[in-house]
Parts: structure tokens; sequence; C-alpha cells
């Protein structure tokens, strides 16, 4: 899957205006927030929110701006992974997870230095993938993928346990976030 056929899904899982009580997260058209919409630019009534602009603003802001591309030419899938969740959690909750997981599977530093897990997608971040893929080659990037799944999920889950109103959302989140 590439950015466009994750953004397409993105886009049809979430479907068109939405405004549940329960979601701290307010309404959203195409799950973009109406506080991320005015964020990136767009002054509309964001139930009109047009595609298009929804589209842009995923490109934008949580694929090319946060590096997610550079991701993308090392390990395709894995970036995708990361994209949904950035989207879903935030582009600093999306990195941090990589580096976590990139830091617990160095083998203690011996592949490659600890990251800092500061949510940055920058050069230390990078070359710590590009040693993790050297070590453990194309497949390592599926295993990769699953360590940030598997903290991806746990947070749903210590998000439903938090607030009981997040209760409602755990079983959609783990049917349809989870790879």
């Amino acid at each position: 899957m590439d950015v466009n056929q994750a953004i397409d899904a993105i886009i049809a899982r979430e479907g068109g205006y939405g405004n549940d009580p329960r979601d701290r997260g307010g309404a959203t058209r195409f799950g973009i927030t109406q506080a991320t919409a005015r964020a990136c630019g767009y002054a509309g009534d964001l139930r009109v929110l047009p595609r298009e602009t929804a589209v842009a603003i995923y490109r934008t802001f949580y694929w090319s701006r946060p590096g997610l591309d550079r991701v993308a030419t090392r390990a395709p899938d894995l970036a995708v992974t990361l994209f949904d969740t950035a989207v879903n959690m935030g582009v600093a909750v999306a990195i941090g997870f990589l580096q976590r997981a990139l830091n617990a599977l160095n083998r203690g530093a011996a592949d490659y230095p600890d990251v800092a897990p500061d949510g940055q997608l920058g050069p230390a971040t990078l070359a710590a993938l590009d040693g993790f893929l050297a070590h453990r080659g194309t497949g390592g990037a599926a295993v990769l993928g699953k360590a940030v799944e598997a903290l991806k999920g746990a947070r749903y889950v210590s998000l439903a346990e938090q607030r009981p109103a997040d209760e409602a959302f755990l079983y959609g989140w783990l049917a349809n976030r989870m790879g």
C-alpha cells in the first residue's frame, strides 16, 4: 500500500461528517478534526470540508512534513503503519512508538545507538532505522511494524481504562486501526 491508498483507506474508514459527543476530538469530516483543519488553514464549515482538502492535509501534515516519505523509501509498509498511527494518535506519538521500538530492538545498542524518544523523525532516528534494517533485513521491517502495532494496541487499551467514555471506541479502534 502506498500513501495514496492509505489516504483513501482512512477517508473510507472515517466517513463523512461526524460529531460524537463522547469523542474528545470533537467534530470530524473524513477523519479531520476541526482543530486540525483550522491549523492547516481551512476556515470553512467543517461539515463541507472538501475531500481534496482532507487529502492535502493528510499528505502534507501527516506524511511529508513529519518525514514518513523518508521512512517509505526504506520500509513502505512500516511508513503506512506509522501514518495511520499519526492520523489517529498524533505524529509525535507515532514517531515515539517507532523510536521506542527501535531502542528495544537494538540488542542493548549493539546494532546501533539508542535514539531519544522525542517524537521527531530526525537524522538519528533514520540512522537507527537504517541500522535496524541493515541487521535484520527486509523481514525485520515487518517485525518493527508489529512492535509499533503492539505499542498502539497497548495505548488504546490504556485510553479505555483511563477514560470510561473511550470504552465505546475501543472495539472499533482494535478492529479497524490495528494491522
